[in-house]
């Protein structure tokens, strides 16, 4: 007999911040097992080296001097730091030409695809929703077919509604401590772990919280997960 399927026919959730469109999560089906939680940019795709590459095209630099976008971005050869309206600009450009530039994380493949095994798995990505067709396609070409959920609002109420009042064991795995946060306010017995692909962006990441992990890649990731598991 097949495990049972909990669904979110027509259900929607609010963001935290009131000015945030509503997220549906009509299209998830999870299983009477375990729940992992991830964040797309630098935690299962590669984000600042490819925006890097992207805006080197473009005639910018993207400096690594703190743990930040804006402030960062400079003109190639002036260093003139760039207005925030222009590397908005930029980001929205990226995300649309995704598919030319981002690539999977080094290990995450091999990761998920043994995790999926003990546990199901939904990526909760921080982006506009007008983009989520674009990462959902860039996502399949790389055989990373797990549910995805776009949204620029936080992350906590997502991962609590997802979860709910479930048993079973649950993870979220992030880059950004403000969003590891929202997701510890909302779902205090999650397993929170940081992970970032860009190592030269990892070293100005503020310092964790208490009771929040840290995974150098992705096979140490998921070998916490699975402890946790208790596989």
């Amino acid at each position: 007999m097949s495990a049972p399927i909990t669904h979110y026919p027509g259900q929607l959730i609010m963001s935290d911040a009131q000015d945030m469109p509503e997220v549906s999560l009509d299209h998830i089906e999870l299983n009477e097992r375990p729940l992992i939680v991830c964040d797309v940019d630098e935690v299962v795709l590669e984000f600042l080296t490819p925006f890097r590459g992207f805006i080197q095209s473009q005639g910018y630099e993207l400096l690594a001097r703190s743990f930040k976008l804006h402030g960062n971005v400079v003109h190639a050869g002036t260093s003139e730091v760039l207005r925030e309206d222009i590397v908005d600009d930029l980001l929205e450009a990226f995300f649309i030409a995704q598919g030319d530039w981002q690539f999977p994380a080094t290990g995450v493949s091999e990761a998920l695809t043994a995790l999926s095994d003990h546990a199901d798995i939904v990526f909760l990505t921080a982006m506009a929703p007008r983009h989520e067709t674009l990462r959902r396609a860039l996502l399949d070409r790389f055989g990373l077919h797990y549910p995805l959920v776009a949204t620029e609002g936080a992350k906590g109420p997502v991962v609590q509604r997802l979860h709910r009042l479930r048993k079973q064991p649950v993870v979220f795995v992030d880059d950004i401590l403000r969003n590891l946060r929202s997701v510890r306010e909302h779902v205090p017995d999650c397993l929170i772990i940081h992970i970032m692909a860009n190592a030269h962006f990892r070293v100005f990441l503020p310092p964790l919280d208490a009771g929040m992990t840290s995974a150098a890649d992705w096979p140490e990731a998921a070998r916490m997960i699975q402890a946790h598991f208790r596989v």
